[in-house]
């Protein structure tokens, strides 16, 4: 990574609310309203504690203190941090979640980065078409 993406290239701040698709490259973190879908390919979001999420999420990573409501899905990893609040099914190769403050409602799965990977790009396709 060139020395200019790294870190957050996106910051949705606490006054934000964004309705429909967000698309991005890199890292975005979220602290404000989210309403849609969230993709990336590669990209990593950061759900910060005050965000309210209602959004289906497609991503590299998944860093999550805030609330969402609707499913993750991470070709690499999913952490799930105080006092994160996760109403949906969650996805990943590794999934991190912190015992002591974490409200989680929904149905965990893990499988190898190639199964994940694979389930991926079938998904995004057909969100496309």
């Amino acid at each position: 990574m060139k020395k200019s993406e790294k870190g957050i290239q996106t910051f949705l701040g606490p006054q934000t609310t964004l309705e429909g698709k967000l698309v991005f490259e890199g890292t975005v973190r979220l602290d404000g309203h989210l309403t849609g879908t969230v993709e990336s390919k590669e990209g990593a979001v950061i759900v910060g504690e005050k965000a309210v999420i209602h959004a289906d999420i497609l991503v590299h990573t998944a860093t999550v203190s805030g609330e969402v409501r609707g499913n993750i899905r991470a070709t690499d990893r999913i952490e799930l941090h105080p006092p994160a609040r996760v109403f949906g099914d969650i996805s990943a190769p590794e999934v991190i979640i912190t015992d002591v403050g974490v409200i989680f409602d929904g149905m965990c799965s893990t499988s190898p980065k190639d199964d994940v990977a694979s389930k991926t790009v079938k998904s995004v396709k057909s969100v496309k078409s």
